[in-house]
């Protein structure tokens, strides 16, 4: 079991409210739930919306910290978490523990809080992933919804559920008022995405299931064992690595500004404290890599059909190949209508077809993902348009991709904001990976928000007219200069000082 959690209330009792903070009594936990062997001490009031509270204090710059402190300041200290010193896995697994040992013990109030917790979450798309990873590795019963603050530079997963993309305020008074926007959103079920990626990879002894440098793979992959001695892929040195997404999965162009703007962060933290200079970053980044240009500056090998062998799974076990456009040079699977900032690249299908069944509008809980592909930059620009969208590649229950050697030995991956370098076959080895429907989970959205539910009545299920694209699927939209100056997105974005110079 997890030692005791690092953050303490130094009275080590429950929190109690004043009359001017009895607002805040609907969101507080006592500590005795929180905290094994804590004197039980409980409150006269039974919290209608308890919290768990995770921040990533190093998201947003100095917006982290700050935030944090304001929740500590006005909720039990014990359940606000820096995720850079407490484990979220350790954390909730805690606290579960303690709610089965008290509910064991007869206590009254543990079931209560159990049944109606929320959990927030402050920081990137990473963050929220990362959460949402633990929370579905705990094969609750009863799992609490997910309400997410925007922090990161990106927001996708905030933005699709109505919480925004902008970085918050951090004082006490908007703490309390996304507190009682919580209390008050709706619970959205979201399909969860379970990766599985096998490849060869050396390790430090044999049978062991950590890699070793210079491999570097986002926390939300982590290796489980060896392939299984009945599978096709049983041979010396292969490894499994499991993940999951909620938001999306994507490979190429996007991926590699993505890595680019992170190594960078990594190296330079003092230069990234804001969103505006962090979309500044990545439209550099987008422009010095080539994208804008990418049929004369990136090699054909970097092309996804030269890359790898696609599959994808339309009904339950039935694979059948994917034909990629020979220009196409990033995919994107989305599970939800947002990305690189608040973009939706699957769009609105025509109403022509729709009826032909051959799309339908996306939604986030009906076990499938939308496959969208992009040419170079200036595609991407095309999703500033009210109708843009990317090039349509299917939608589907699962998707599978084969690498085999090629010309190029990497390529680059991202879920969810967690980019990484992929090596690929130098040899004879394989390098797959399997994209699939693996659950759901619970998310809290409020106020007016671009996800839609195929089970809420009240979700549109035809688009109007002036929202859907037209019937060709690659319409070519004009854009104005002005357009073509901001661009679409932060991965897409022309910076004001941009000159042709600057391109290698």
């Amino acid at each position: 079991m997890a030692k005791d959690l690092k953050v303490r209330s130094d009275s080590q009792e429950t929190v109690t409210c004043d009359s001017e903070d009895d607002s805040l009594k609907d969101f507080l936990i006592p500590d005795y739930i929180m905290l094994r062997e804590s004197e039980v001490k409980k409150p006269s009031h039974v919290p209608s919306s308890p919290v768990i509270v995770f921040v990533n204090s190093k998201s947003g710059g100095q917006l982290g910290g700050e935030l944090l402190v304001s929740y500590q300041t006005l909720l039990n200290k014990n359940q606000v978490f820096d995720m850079n010193e407490n484990a979220p896995d350790k954390v909730l697994h805690q606290f579960y523990f303690n709610i089965e040992k008290l509910k064991h013990d007869g206590d009254s109030l543990a079931p209560e809080i159990q049944r109606r917790l929320r959990i927030i979450v402050a920081g990137g798309d990473g963050t929220a992933g990362w959460i949402l990873g633990v929370i579905s590795d705990l094969h609750l019963t009863q799992p609490p919804p997910v309400a997410t603050v925007p922090l990161g530079t990106g927001n996708n997963l905030p933005f699709a559920f109505g919480w925004g993309k902008k970085n918050p305020g951090t004082d006490l008074e908007s703490v309390k008022m996304f507190l009682n926007q919580v209390k008050d959103a709706k619970e959205m079920k979201v399909d969860s995405w379970h990766v599985l990626m096998r490849m060869k990879v050396p390790t430090r002894e044999e049978g062991a299931c950590d890699p070793i440098p210079p491999l570097d793979l986002p926390h939300s992959l982590h290796a489980v064992h060896r392939v299984d001695q009945s599978d096709a892929l049983d041979k010396q040195g292969y490894r499994t690595f499991r993940g999951g997404f909620w938001n999306y999965f994507s490979m190429g162009m996007d991926a590699q500004v993505s890595y680019g703007f992170h190594t960078e962060r990594k190296l330079n933290p003092e230069k990234f404290k804001n969103q505006a200079s962090n979309k500044s970053a990545y439209a550099k980044l987008t422009c010095s890599q080539g994208w804008f240009w990418a049929s004369l500056s990136q090699p054909s090998s970097w092309n996804i059909a030269q890359l790898a062998n696609v599959s994808i799974m339309k009904k339950p076990g039935l694979w059948e190949a994917l034909t990629i456009p020979p220009t196409i040079r990033s995919i994107i699977c989305l599970n939800l209508p947002s990305f690189s900032g608040g973009l939706n690249p699957w769009g609105m299908p025509s109403k022509r077809r729709l009826s032909a069944r051959e799309w339908t509008v996306p939604y986030v809980d009906d076990g499938f993902i939308e496959i969208v592909g992009f040419r170079n930059a200036w595609h991407g620009a095309v999703l500033y348009a009210p109708a843009g969208h990317g090039t349509r590649l299917a939608q589907a229950r699962g998707i599978r991709f084969e690498f085999r050697k090629s010309a190029t030995d990497h390529t680059f991956m991202r879920m969810d904001g967690e980019p990484w370098k992929q090596p690929l076959p130098k040899y004879d080895d394989t390098v797959t990976i399997e994209i699939s429907c693996s659950g759901q989970v619970s998310m809290l959205a409020t106020g007016t928000y671009p996800s839609k539910s195929v089970y809420d009545p009240n979700t549109p299920r035809t688009p109007k007219d002036n929202e859907c694209d037209s019937d060709e699927e690659e319409a070519v939209v004009d854009i104005s200069e002005e357009q073509r100056k901001f661009g679409a997105a932060p991965s897409f974005q022309l910076p004001e000082d941009f000159h042709i110079s600057q391109v290698s």
